[in-house]
């Protein structure tokens, strides 16, 4: 079956992450995204190490499923080779501070005047309006603004980042949305619009406990190490082999844990009767709780709690995790075959369609793989080519 966005034809003009991320979904559904690269050096992120056969292997994995195209917009014959790109698209994807597209013709303003049906969607640091637009953003600047960083780590340490770059998924995953909203209006009235979505924006959307209990009580809300803001007892705790995380915070729960952990006088300890209790003095529940769960292993705690109904699991490294048999049976890790680094595994796909589910067709081009097959489609002769090759303009 062809996916669910074949036929949806891409322009993808970003680079790092952000973009490419949101185009990589487009084209897991079956879109045909063509990413637009700078002659000789490419997206930044084919620096990007761990390298294969000198293949980066995090641009394998979020630029699967599209054709690469290098092409020098500063030149005048770039431009237009990319203006006749957006002529034809369904969606132009960029990433660029905001004016940088106009500047090289190839704004809003100028692909909706070439192509009015085009959605148009910008991804940036802070948006295309407001104080901060020209700022140039990346993920760690805005989890810090974000507040993200202020609730993360240890009550006593500092404010820490996530790990992996949530700013830049997130975004990239808003910015697909807006697109497929987009869209669908398009299918009504015939003509595209704009989709402007930020780096800042998408960790302060996801802030939905935090928020509510600022806009509630006008309290900023504190770095809580393991703990839940509304819920415990609702963590990781040490066990005697490993860790183990607890979904406890239902009220059903908290009796069968108890009696699961041997400690029923908890059940009527005063400190912990209430669910808002729990919370108040989750510090001295987890202490308790943790002292119970370090006399024996993860497994056996796992055995007990879901034999008892508890939503528990283990916390496992990517080593585990890939060898998982629930992930492998959701293929969550697929094989591909690249030209340069062989037969090497890039990322699945988490979205499952029943009639028109998404797929991994090719692996992530290399540099200018499909610059003579899609200038070809453009209408270019092996004559121009040739001579659009020879000024190093392609």
């Amino acid at each position: 079956m062809p996916g669910a966005l074949a036929g949806l034809s891409v322009l993808d003009l970003t680079s790092q992450l952000s973009g490419p991320y949101c185009s990589m979904i487009l084209a897991d559904l079956g879109a045909d995204v063509v990413k637009v690269e700078r002659p000789g050096q490419g997206d930044e992120s084919r620096a990007m190490g761990p390298h294969v056969a000198g293949e980066s292997a995090p641009f394998m994995t979020f630029n699967r499923n599209k054709r690469s195209i290098t092409i020098d917009l500063k030149t005048a014959d770039g431009g237009a080779i990319a203006r006749r790109l957006a002529t034809r698209a369904d969606v132009v994807l960029e990433n660029w501070r905001p004016g940088t597209a106009a500047r090289l013709g190839l704004g809003w303003d100028d692909v909706h005047a070439l192509n009015a049906r085009a959605i148009y969607c910008s991804i940036s640091g802070f948006g295309q309006t407001g104080p901060y637009a020209q700022r140039g953003g990346f993920d760690r600047i805005a989890q810090g603004m974000s507040g993200m960083m202020s609730i993360n780590g240890t009550e006593e340490g500092p404010p820490l980042p996530v790990p992996i770059p949530v700013s830049d998924i997130g975004t990239g995953m808003f910015a697909a949305i807006g697109i497929l909203a987009a869209l669908r209006v398009r299918e009504q009235t015939g003509v595209g619009q704009r989709v402007d979505t930020s780096l800042l924006e998408t960790p302060i959307a996801w802030a939905v406990y935090e928020a509510s209990s600022f806009f509630a009580t006008n309290e900023v809300p504190r770095r809580l190490g393991p703990g839940h803001r509304t819920a415990a007892p609702y963590q990781a705790f040490r066990t005697a082999d490993g860790w183990i995380n607890l979904g406890g915070g239902s009220p059903t729960f908290w009796p069968i844990i108890c009696r699961v952990l041997g400690v029923p006088a908890l059940v009527d300890d005063k400190r912990f009767a209430t669910p808002p209790l729990r919370v108040k003095n989750r510090a001295a529940l987890a202490a308790l709780l943790e002292t119970r769960f370090t006399t024996a292993g993860t497994a056996e705690w796992l055995e007990r709690l879901e034999a008892a109904g508890v939503p528990a699991g283990p916390i496992l490294d990517y080593g585990q995790v890939f060898a998982d048999p629930h992930v492998r049976h959701r293929e969550m890790a697929v094989e591909v075959e690249h030209p340069r680094a062989g037969r090497s595994r890039v990322l699945g796909i988490p979205v499952k369609l029943s009639s028109t589910p998404g797929s991994i067709r090719r692996p992530a081009p290399t540099l200018g793989q499909h610059t003579d097959e899609v200038l070809k489609e453009l209408g270019y002769d092996a004559a121009a080519v040739a001579n659009l090759k020879a000024r190093n303009i392609v």
